[in-house]
């Protein structure tokens, strides 16, 4: 009776309840002014995490860091990323390295979803594939020296976090066709019906540098992708009106998104083994 019980009653992750003290610990959440992201930065504040949120707009981060600290009465500290130009990845995180000398915890939240296939990041490559990939792996790469630093302090694995989704099930076959990722004829061939295989190839490159981390780097770090669920966020936004009524009155709410990547600061998170 008991264990019929428990699989109708599974125990689940409460952040509040499940998270550990987060003190001395360094985290970065990028896309941390909207949405699932905003959810995670608070979460983290909550448990006395210093948090940078890192995000394009400097109006909308301020103005989710006032938020915050009317919720959380913790300060989180903005850091200008535009994940879409590859020089303001660099920047970003050599202002970065400038103020820490560590990093526990690199959220890679931020994304892009059913972009137009005329978007484009600064350097030509499709929006899609520029912001949720290639900007998030420079910019990991670059913020590596912090992560081992970490590490090397603590003898606790840094973790890198890659937000994914379902949506990569939408990626052909062979998982990228590279020819569709700049301006060409296959590319446009490749989106003459939808822009949602775009995105598909994103969220896989998301998997698969996931997993390029896991192995080079298994020795400093714990890097892993994540679902986290149909979520209500302005991720749709360019899906149209009729979707965002759809998803309305379908999706999770938007703090339920955050809990997937909190559980990777669970409760082990300050133990050596």
């Amino acid at each position: 009776m008991g264990a019929t019980i428990a699989r109708m009653y599974p125990p689940f992750f409460d952040p509040e309840r499940d998270m550990p003290d987060l003190s001395g610990k360094v985290i970065l959440v990028t896309g941390g002014n909207v949405g699932i992201g905003y959810e995670t930065v608070k979460y983290l504040l909550m448990k006395n995490a210093k948090v940078y949120l890192a995000a394009r707009s400097p109006d909308k981060a301020v103005a989710a860091i006032k938020r915050l600290e009317e919720e959380t009465k913790k300060s989180a500290i903005f850091l200008e990323l535009d994940l879409a130009d590859l020089k303001s990845v660099r920047k970003a995180a050599e202002e970065f390295l400038e103020k820490e000398g560590k990093l526990d915890v690199l959220f890679n939240n931020a994304g892009v979803m059913n972009a137009p296939s005329k978007m484009l990041t600064v350097q030509d490559y499709d929006l899609q594939f520029g912001t949720n990939v290639l900007g998030h792996f420079f910019f990991t790469e670059l913020l590596l020296p912090a992560l081992k630093k970490s590490y090397e302090e603590t003898q606790i694995p840094a973790r890198v976090i890659n937000v994914s989704s379902v949506g990569h099930r939408y990626a052909p076959g062979k998982g990228i066709n590279f020819a569709s990722l700049k301006k060409s004829a296959e590319r446009d061939k490749y989106v003459k019906w939808s822009s949602w295989r775009l995105y598909g190839q994103s969220k896989i490159g998301n998997i698969y540098t996931s997993n390029y981390w896991a192995k080079t780097h298994s020795d400093v770090l714990v890097s892993c992708s994540l679902n986290p669920g149909g979520i209500k966020t302005d991720l749709y936004r360019h899906s149209g009106k009729w979707f965002e009524v759809l998803i309305d009155w379908t999706a999770f709410p938007t703090y339920l998104g955050a809990y997937t990547q909190l559980c990777t600061v669970g409760s082990k998170f300050n133990q050596a083994d």
